[in-house]
């Protein structure tokens, strides 16, 4: 197994460690480390793929496991900040949603033989993803009793966390929607029924 596949697996298992940090209480500083293990594993999805790519180790279990690794990350992340209330429901689910449709997209083209690359749009959607859920993180974190003495430090206001973090998580579902709708149109011809 080369580098590349085993960053993505290290993505993978790094998934239920996040949510423990996350969502069990009486952790120090959990909610923080949960931010670190986040940046770690959003930082190997382009560590990967630049390896991958640049030592021409592309493999079947990457192309694979390396969008699933995606997908789990961001989707834990979602949900653990609808269930602290950090972000709305509607905005997760947007953007997973989207994420099981361009997914069908892919395994539709697949079985006819076309490989559907990633965009412009799709790298923009990840990056704007990526930020709005570090930015719902730091707010949930703010609000953590073990975030206290750092709070005392840092002491940004309250309302303008708020703000920043409906801004991005706004952005990023704008993005994800235009993503979404960009991979639809371009491939089109892969949804007809007469091929």
């Amino acid at each position: 197994m080369n580098l590349a596949n085993k960053l993505t697996i290290l993505r993978i298992i790094l998934v239920p460690v996040f949510l423990i940090f996350i969502t069990v209480k009486d952790i120090p500083y959990g909610n923080l480390i949960a931010i670190a293990i986040f940046i770690i594993a959003s930082v190997t999805d382009t560590l990967d793929g630049y390896i991958a790519r640049s030592r021409n180790q592309v493999t079947r279990f990457g192309k694979f496991m390396d969008p699933l690794a995606d997908k789990l990350l961001v989707t834990a992340a979602l949900i653990s900040l609808v269930e602290f209330h950090i972000i709305p429901s509607w905005a997760a689910m947007i953007i997973i949603a989207r994420e099981f449709a361009v997914t069908g997209l892919r395994s539709v083209a697949a079985a006819e033989g076309i490989v559907i690359a990633a965009s412009p749009w799709g790298k923009a959607k990840t990056v704007t993803q990526i930020i709005a859920i570090i930015l719902g993180l730091i707010n949930l974190s703010y609000n953590n009793v073990s975030f206290g003495i750092i709070k005392q430090f840092i002491n940004y206001p309250h309302r303008f966390l708020n703000l920043v973090t409906a801004i991005a998580m706004s952005a990023a579902v704008i993005i994800t929607i235009v993503s979404g709708l960009d991979y639809f149109l371009k491939n089109r011809e892969v949804m007809r029924s007469d091929r």
